[in-house]
This record gives C-alpha cells, sequence and structure tokens, in this order.
C-alpha cells in the first residue's frame, strides 16, 4: 500500500503538491496552528493572519486533526514537502482501510487488489491532485473502517446485548470520533452512512442488533469528539455561518450532475471543477454498477448477503443524491446542506467501488491473475499520470508568498462563513491600522452608545496607537487619546475576547462595516488589553470530553469481559 500510495503521489514528489483549491487554505492553518503550538498554546482557537492581520476564529470551528497533523509535518519539512508527505500517508492509509474491509470477505491478494484500486480509482486523486483537500481525504481513510465495524458480527449466538457488544462498538465509536475530528462534512455523511447501513443490515438479518450498535457508537463518537464538536455547534450563531450555504458556490442546487450556469461568469471556474468531477461521479458509479453485476453473473458476490448487500446500495443511492430528484432530501434531513457540494458523497463510494471491482477481476486461475493484476497496474499507472497531466498545477510560488506574507505580518484573506454575525463586510478588504481612534460624534453613533463604523482609511484617524503585543490570543495596544471616542482595532470582534481598559473590564462593541473591535474611550493615556478566555461552551465539552473516555474504557473493558465468557 506504501508502495502504491508513492507511485500515486510521485508526480508531487518530484513536483512538489499541486496548487489545489483547498492548498492555502490549509496551509495558513499549518503555518498559524504551529506558530500557537511552539508558543504552549496546545489546542489555538485564533488565527492571526486572515483578513489580513485582523483574525477568525477558525480553529473553533474547523477540525483539529489535519490541521495538528501539518503543523507537527512542518516542525520537520519545507511545507511544499509536509503537504506532499501528507498527501502520500493519507493514500496509504486509504489503500489500507479499504484492504482491512475487504479482507472481511475476500482473500489477501483480492484485498490488496482492493487497496490499491481505492488509491487509483476516483475520488482520492482527484483530491490529491485538484483539491489537496487534507481533512476530507484523512475522514475518507477512515470510512472503510467504519463500513467494517458496522457489517462485522463476532457474536451471533449469544443473548441481544452480547451480540451488539461483540467487539466492534468500540473500534466503531473510536472511527466515528475520528472522522468527526477530521472533517464535518464527513462527520455528518457519516451519521447517515452509518445508521443507512445499519437499517438494511437489520432488515437483511431480521435482527436489532446493527440499530442499537450504531446508536451507541454513534453517541459515544460524539462525546469523544465533543471537545471540538460542543464549541463548534454553539458558537456558530457568533458567526456568519449562513455563507456556508448561501452563496452562490457553495448551494446544493448549484451542484447537480454536469449543472452550469452559462449566463453568470462569476461561477466559470466553479462550473468546470463541476464538469470533472461529475465525470468522476459517473465513472465511478459505472465501475461499481458494473462490477456488482460481474459479481452476479459469476456467483461469486464477496462475502455474505448481510455484507454485501449494504455495500452494493451505495451506488445507487449516492447517484440518486448527486441529482435534483433528490432536492426535498436535501431539504428535510437535518443539516444535510452543510455539505456544500453533493459529490463530496463520493468519499463513501469509494470503499465499495474497490470491493467490487476487486471482486470482479479476481480469478481462481494463476495466469488469469497475474494478467489481471498487470492489467489493473498499467491503468492505475495511466491514472495516475492523466491525473498529474490533466490537474497540476505549481504551488512553489503561491507557498512562499503565503509563507512571506504571514511572517511579515501582512495576512492574508479570511473565510465568510467565519466572519463576527452581523457585520456588513464578510471579509476585510485590506491591511488596515493596528488600532484607530474615531470622534464620537453623531455618525459614529457614540450619542446613542451605538457600534461605530469605519471605512478602514488611514485619514480617519486621530491618534497613533501601538501594538506593544500582538500574539495569537493575546494582544496589547497603547497610544494617547487626545479626545474621547471609539478606539477601533485591528481585530474582529468575538465574545470569547476578554477586554480592558487602564487594567478595568471595558464593554467592546462590534464595528458595523468590517467587524472590528470598538473599545470606547476617554481622552488621556489609553492600554487596552485583549485575552482569549475559556467560554462556558469550551468547559461544558472537555468535561463532556473526559465522560467520554471514561465511558469508552469502561465499554473496552465490557466488550472484551463479554467475548471472553467472563460476563
Amino acid at each position: 500500500m506504501m508502495l502504491a500510495a508513492l507511485v500515486a503521489a510521485g508526480p508531487l514528489i518530484v513536483r512538489g503538491p499541486a496548487h489545489g483549491s483547498d492548498l492555502g487554505f490549509h496551509l495558513v492553518s499549518w503555518m498559524e496552528a504551529q506558530r500557537s503550538m511552539t508558543m504552549g498554546m496546545l489546542y489555538p482557537h485564533w488565527t492571526n493572519s486572515p483578513n489580513f492581520g485582523a483574525g477568525e476564529p477558525r480553529f473553533v470551528f474547523y477540525p483539529p486533526l489535519s490541521w495538528m497533523a501539518g503543523a507537527l509535518l512542518g516542525l520537520f519539512l519545507p511545507w511544499g514537502a509536509a503537504a506532499v508527505a501528507m498527501i502520500v500517508t493519507l493514500l496509504a492509509a486509504t489503500g489500507l482501510t479499504t484492504r482491512k474491509l475487504a479482507l472481511d470477505a475476500m482473500n489477501d491478494g483480492a484485498a490488496t487488489l482492493a487497496g490499491c484500486t481505492a488509491i487509483f480509482l476516483g475520488y482520492p486523486l482527484f483530491s490529491a491532485y485538484k483539491r489537496c483537500a487534507f481533512a476530507e481525504m484523512a475522514a475518507g481513510a477512515c470510512i472503510p473502517l467504519l463500513l467494517m465495524y458496522a457489517l462485522r458480527r463476532q457474536n451471533r449466538a449469544g443473548k441481544f446485548w452480547r451480540e451488539v457488544f461483540d467487539g466492534s462498538a468500540t473500534p466503531l465509536a473510536l472511527v466515528m470520533a475520528g472522522i468527526w475530528l477530521c472533517n464535518g462534512p464527513a462527520g455528518l455523511m457519516a451519521v447517515y452512512l452509518l445508521g443507512a447501513v445499519a437499517l438494511v443490515s437489520s432488515v437483511v438479518e431480521r435482527s436489532f442488533v446493527p440499530v442499537a450498535r450504531a446508536a451507541i457508537s454513534t453517541a459515544v463518537g460524539w462525546m469523544l469528539a465533543s471537545v471540538y464538536l460542543l464549541p463548534a455547534m454553539w458558537e456558530r450563531k457568533w458567526a456568519s455561518f449562513g455563507y456556508a450555504t448561501s452563496l452562490s458556490h457553495f448551494t446544493i442546487e448549484n451542484s447537480w450532475l454536469f449543472a452550469n450556469h452559462d449566463t453568470d461568469p462569476t461561477m466559470l471556474a466553479h462550473d468546470i471543477l463541476l464538469r470533472r468531477v461529475s465525470w468522476l461521479a459517473v465513472v465511478m458509479v459505472a465501475v461499481t454498477l458494473s462490477s456488482c453485476a460481474i459479481c452476479w453473473w459469476r456467483g461469486g458476490m464477496p462475502g455474505k448477503a448481510r455484507w454485501w448487500i449494504p455495500l452494493a446500495l451505495i451506488a445507487p443511492v449516492v447517484m440518486l443524491l448527486l441529482v435534483p430528484v433528490s432536492e426535498p432530501v436535501w431539504k428535510l434531513a437535518p443539516s444535510l446542506r452543510l455539505l456544500q457540494f453533493p459529490w463530496r458523497w463520493l468519499v463513501v463510494l469509494e470503499p465499495p467501488m474497490a470491493v467490487f471491482l476487486a471482486a470482479a477481476v479476481w480469478a481462481e486461475n494463476r495466469k488469469a491473475r497475474v494478467a489481471a493484476g498487470t492489467a489493473c497496474g498499467v491503468l492505475f499507472l495511466a491514472l495516475a499520470l492523466k491525473a498529474n497531466a490533466d490537474w497540476f498545477e505549481d504551488s512553489s510560488e503561491a507557498i512562499a508568498t503565503t509563507e512571506q506574507m504571514i511572517q511579515r505580518g501582512m495576512g492574508t484573506v479570511g473565510k465568510p462563513e467565519y466572519a463576527p454575525a452581523g457585520v456588513q463586510m464578510a471579509m476585510v478588504d485590506r491591511m488596515v491600522h493596528g488600532a484607530c481612534l474615531l470622534d464620537a460624534d453623531s455618525d459614529n453613533s457614540a450619542q446613542n452608545g451605538g457600534a461605530p463604523a469605519w471605512d478602514g482609511e488611514a485619514k480617519d484617524c486621530n491618534s497613533n496607537y501601538q501594538a506593544l503585543t500582538f500574539q495569537p490570543e493575546e494582544k496589547h495596544f497603547t497610544g494617547t487619546a487626545d479626545h474621547a471616542g471609539f478606539l477601533i482595532l485591528r481585530l474582529r470582534y468575538y465574545p470569547a475576547w476578554k477586554l480592558t481598559l487602564n487594567g478595568r473590564p471595558v464593554n467592546a462593541v462590534m464595528e458595523r462595516e468590517r467587524g472590528f473591535i470598538a473599545v470606547p474611550v476617554a481622552a488621556g493615556p489609553v492600554r487596552v488589553d485583549a485575552e482569549w478566555t475559556t467560554t462556558r461552551d469550551v468547559i461544558v465539552a472537555r468535561w463532556m470530553g473526559a465522560a467520554a473516555l471514561v465511558l469508552i474504557t469502561m465499554l473496552l473493558v465490557l466488550e472484551r469481559r463479554l467475548r471472553r465468557g467472563q460476563l
């Protein structure tokens, strides 16, 4: 699997990472996380550089495993090499977990072919070369394990609870937690996927065991991931998350298979990407269904009916979710629209496609196996080279520019969904002064105690202020105010910031235009301190995570004792 991953990523190893659509976002996260970690903040929340230095609460809302791993890789490798190392690792993990799933129904050789198929054929190469979607790739590598433990039945002769806790509930909960901690959309898909697989398995087996185990594992997995999940869900009201599903590029209705928007030039890049991924989806569904048909015709479906039937149903369901007829499902299913793109479901289709294709081409005859393996090897190599030819864009200049902008304090662009709730401009459009004193006049609503508005122009500043400290979660500003007014900080408003004015707590407001923190000050010396605080939801999440660790330990002990016959 590692050799297959090295071959798949061979062009990237030689040329560096592709300039995928998500590469810049992840690199900024890695660099910012590394800076915070080296300063002692093992789980940072605020990123300094987005919005040209005004920052955003990115680490509150984005799952931690990918940006933590990227930050650690950046300690030992240049950033470009770190991105390539991440891709190779995730491709290998995808192959290994798919092989593990296939081993429950196939021999070693066929399972290995399934793992290689998962690396080369379909979504992983698209993610590696065109998107650089590291978090989604990490979650995708966990999906085969989710299916494996959901479909596995190791104890079918005992009582109901012995069958539920047969050794699969604990790892299933850990896998569910891992998916949530890798990628939010993948976490949503995992919940729906596990529920659907459990329901189908219950019908096929005429047993409620799969549903009970899925429900328990989902609940425990959510608790394990609550350190991230609970604050991310609770604090969404403090951000502008409507942008994540309302912008035209991110609405489900604009991303059906082969949709195009010729009359809207702003959608050109979106439509080009959609056309490519649409063909990819058609190929993946066709390969899966045709492989199932071949296996059925040969009388060699992998595994027992309770194992392969849920897997085989994934392809037609995914295809249904990619076309407009499924629009009511997207509207009615809770939070499903947060996926933004229907084609994200292809990450779920990858394991069954690989398993059924391997089962279809694998033969008992040794010569036939060698011929099939050789043909697959040639096909896989051709696919890697075609992905490089069609999707690769050089990223060296973009990586160097991003690193320089962060090191020099110039900052980078932000994400609109992380903007303060109610702000007029979702993203700060340029770098502004560290702090600016505005007149307390009627235009700034000072007479009514309301929020001021500042267009960001330096000519509006009446006094000069200096940022003494501008660390990720600690800011200090000092200067002298020649009159009363609002001190506008180059720092975006967020309720977790605790502010003091000359050593005393002060209630800040949000500047209306770009969402900066606005502090009302009187004439005279001014020192404003801003420190990130631990909010109540974070405290509750930590206690819930601690309780989950105790619960998962008890669940592990229970399953082991049940399997050994000690209970």
